[in-house]
């Protein structure tokens, strides 16, 4: 089997990349700066990836790193780094996807699986049961445009005509977070700077969870169809609880409302701040049913506090966290 990653450098597509490496697969990993190898640097040294360089608005390179596979996997896309001017930031993200589906019909891979997010999920349409893949994130029922653009990228894979099989992972946590994006949650809590919590649910799950169900897609996944890869459904509180608890940290104890923090994430919005998005929409967040994809994909998963522990160490490794002296020791 021959993979492509696109967005290798990433957080799940680096993820992925050493999870198709530990299937014996030839794996081509794209990127846009030969100065980056996000967290699978070790791969390349040992020459179990092949880089591959190429811009998501050049169809042609796209094309290029395509040749040949049999499976890729498109795990980047546009992330807005301001909540102003949506409409222009849907356009450019639907733009991208566009793209990478004209270079898909030029090199003719077999399957591509798309990595899209829990944003895409809506509230569920019957009462008393939980969000499933029936139900669909309407367009504009939230201010930020994150929500907006994954919707607009996964609806147009999956309507292209092309054997497409979309992923929808939920709060990704675990090592390798080189950005860090979610990341950033557990560093902030290892450093006792988040005291307060909000209210609210979501679902969240370990990087590598994500990973091996990618993988079980290119076999077990329908196309046409989409996955949501989580595992446990928490509250806010119980979510950073277990941060601080896995970083020797009080719990957080000051109860924020959320139309605070919703307030803060419009305001950090106009300023540019990465993941303000996150916070204006924190009431649209929800526990999901997972069981799709358990009883298709096989996904497996596992405990939250050990993904929260192995990204730790991780960080303190690689000096995202200057002392390993609060880390629990399992």
């Amino acid at each position: 089997m021959k993979a492509l990653v696109i967005g290798a450098t990433g957080f799940i597509g680096g993820a992925i990349a050493r999870a198709a490496v530990a299937q014996g697969w030839q794996v081509r990993a794209m990127r846009r700066d030969d100065r980056r190898d996000g967290a699978i640097g070790d791969l390349a040294e040992k020459a179990e990836i092949e880089w591959y360089q190429a811009n998501l608005i050049d169809a042609s390179t796209i094309a290029e790193a395509m040749l040949g596979c049999d499976v890729v996997f498109h795990a980047a896309g546009y992330y807005p780094t301001t909540t102003r001017d949506p409409a222009r930031q849907v356009r450019r993200a639907q733009t991208q996807m566009e793209g990478v589906l004209l270079a898909f019909r030029q090199a003719k891979p077999d399957l591509l699986v798309y990595t899209s997010a829990l944003s895409t999920i809506g509230p569920p349409s019957e009462p008393g049961r939980l969000a499933n893949e029936n139900d669909v994130y309407q367009l504009g029922s939230v201010k930020a445009p994150y929500f907006d653009i994954k919707i607009v990228m996964e609806q147009t894979a999956l309507e292209s005509g092309l054997p497409v099989v979309a992923l929808c992972p939920t709060a990704v946590f675990g090592p390798g977070d080189v950005k860090p994006t979610s990341g950033r949650l557990v560093i902030n809590v290892a450093r006792g700077l988040l005291p307060f919590y909000p209210d609210g649910q979501i679902n969240v799950v370990d990087v590598r969870d994500v990973a091996a169900a990618h993988v079980a897609a290119v076999e077990r996944g329908r196309t046409g169809e989409r996955y949501i890869i989580g595992d446990e459904n928490m509250s806010f509180h119980h979510m950073l609880a277990t941060m601080a608890q896995q970083s020797g940290r009080r719990p957080p104890w000051m109860r924020l409302p959320s139309r605070l923090v919703e307030l803060t994430g419009s305001a950090a919005g106009q300023l540019g701040i990465l993941g303000a998005d996150m916070l204006q929409a924190i009431r649209c967040f929800q526990p999901l049913d997972t069981g799709k994809a358990r009883a298709e994909l096989g996904l497996t998963t596992r405990p939250f506090a050990e993904s929260v522990y192995d990204a730790l160490v991780w960080f303190y490794e690689r000096g995202y966290l200057g002392s390993r002296a609060d880390i629990n020791t399992k």
